[in-house]
């Protein structure tokens, strides 16, 4: 849900300062993940969305059981290695859509995997085959439309057109 209202802010603020959506989306891509740390931090201060229990030293005790810290997990790759890759790559060369693209295929890579490590929200429980979460099934769009809109980037027709 809040993909889809930031991607129609970004939609009505490019068309206010006369830019074209992926020109919007690939300036703020880089940003939004220090956003995303922000979230999982304070997933993390409010005692929510804990992870599968463990035995790894790690471990946070939550009512007596040693749990991953998968707030700190999520914050850590959707955070931090999401927003260096981001700033690395934005700040060379490259065709439209192409770092949208990329912040797309990588927060749903990272949110996909780091939901080996959480416990699915209680009302919804595993989908599919004892594994397969809500939150993994929202993240493969994520990385089909990322891969997508990487493939209209580097097509050899995207190439001629400007670069950012």
């Amino acid at each position: 849900g809040g993909l889809l209202d930031l991607a129609l802010c970004v939609w009505l603020y490019g068309r206010k300062i006369g830019k074209g959506f992926f020109e919007v989306t690939d300036f703020v891509a880089p940003l939004a993940p220090l956003g995303l740390f922000c979230g999982r931090l304070g997933n993390f201060i409010n005692g929510e969305l804990w992870g599968k229990p463990t035995d790894v030293p790690w471990a946070f005790v939550v009512d007596g059981v040693p749990r991953h810290a998968s707030q700190l997990y999520e914050g850590v790759l959707e955070g931090f290695v999401l927003f260096a890759i981001l700033w690395w790559f934005s700040a060379r060369p490259r065709p439209y859509r192409a770092v949208s693209g990329l912040f797309l295929v990588l927060y749903g890579v990272f949110r996909f995997y780091i939901e080996f490590y959480r416990v699915p929200d209680a009302h919804i429980g595993y989908l599919f085959a004892d594994w397969v979460t809500m939150g993994q099934v929202l993240s493969t769009p994520m990385i089909i439309a990322g891969a997508v809109l990487l493939y209209l980037a580097y097509r050899p027709k995207a190439n001629k057109e400007a670069t950012t």
